[in-house]
């Protein structure tokens, strides 16, 4: 019985289509290879700079790793001890969220008072915002030394112009309780600029037919306000409290600068607690476990702040 053998059957069109199907995975993979290269230097840098550090960090807080002796293992005792014994990192903890309770409302009036005011077509409204957010770009050593001068006790700007007043003015930098106003006021003149920025952009996305609608129906411009503005910019607002919490928690360079932590510990935080257990005491195993505390409280600040952003913050649909 005779067999025959059949060709396979083709379908119109499906060479073309697997052909092109093919360049386009080889296209895909082509791009795909692409973008890894172009994102390459950024995560090497971030792996060799920031992801290794803190996970040696984190393997150091479990450890008496000093400069001073060897090293041993020492488990959990480093975070017991900071916990239960030392009373100056509760001190720190307690100066950083003094600061952090006095810039963060102080900052975000300000700076949205400042964004509605430079919002309105003002006479020269662009130097205003140029010198308001000058201080942003300007090196925070320069500016927390031009401030130590301008409040210092003798020769400082804000005593001379009280003594011009027939007043005697305060020993500022060495009262402890006005050295941590200070250090409060220059951090929020410092970084005001910034969310006041992010508010101009927030306002200025802010569509006029609400208002125009609301000043027919007679509302009062603190309605507006209450009921237009803050709803309307509230992500920009919960952008910037989250982002000026932070900086608050890890505030540093004004401290070590301007006030070196005293007078006493009245102005000791905690980066600058951090700094002096690993680079002035070199416990640097006792250091890395502070660090990591910090990192759970700003971790746990941003989470609270997060889980209620619902309640407050508003997306326009």
């Amino acid at each position: 019985m005779a067999t025959y053998r059949t060709a396979p059957l083709e379908v119109p069109g499906a060479t073309a289509v697997n052909k092109k199907r093919n360049t386009f995975s080889r296209t895909k993979r082509r791009n795909a290879i692409y973008g890894y290269l172009f994102i390459a230097p950024m995560m090497l840098g971030f792996l060799i700079f920031m992801a290794g550090p803190i996970i040696s960090a984190f393997g150091l807080s479990f450890t008496d790793y000093s400069l001073l002796h060897a090293t041993k293992v020492v488990g959990v005792d480093n975070y017991v001890q900071v916990i239960t014994k030392d009373e100056l990192f509760w001190t720190s903890v307690k100066n950083t969220l003094y600061f952090s309770a006095g810039l963060i409302p102080l900052n975000l009036i300000l700076a949205l008072g400042l964004a509605l005011l430079l919002s309105t077509k003002l006479p020269g409204v662009g130097i205003f915002r140029t010198a308001i957010f000058t201080p942003v770009v300007t090196s925070i050593i320069v500016w927390a030394i031009v401030w130590k001068y301008v409040f210092a006790t003798d020769a400082g700007l804000v005593n001379q112009i009280l003594h011009f007043f027939g007043i005697t003015g305060p020993a500022w930098m060495y009262n402890t309780k006005l050295v941590m106003p200070v250090v409060i006021l220059v951090s929020v003149l410092k970084k005001v600029g910034m969310n006041m920025v992010i508010f101009l952009a927030a306002l200025q996305d802010v569509p006029k037919m609400y208002y125009e609608a609301a000043t027919i129906d007679g509302a009062s411009k603190w309605k507006q306000f209450t009921k237009i503005t803050l709803p309307m910019i509230s992500p920009s607002l919960f952008l910037t409290l989250i982002i000026t919490l932070i900086g608050s928690l890890k505030v540093f360079s004004q401290i070590s600068v301007m006030t070196d932590g005293g007078p006493g510990n009245s102005t000791s935080v905690l980066v600058y607690y951090i700094y002096k257990l690993a680079f002035k005491t070199y416990d640097l195993g006792y250091a890395s476990a502070v660090a990591f505390i910090l990192f759970f409280l700003v971790l746990v600040l941003t989470m609270l702040q997060w889980s209620f952003r619902k309640r407050w913050v508003h997306h326009e649909q």
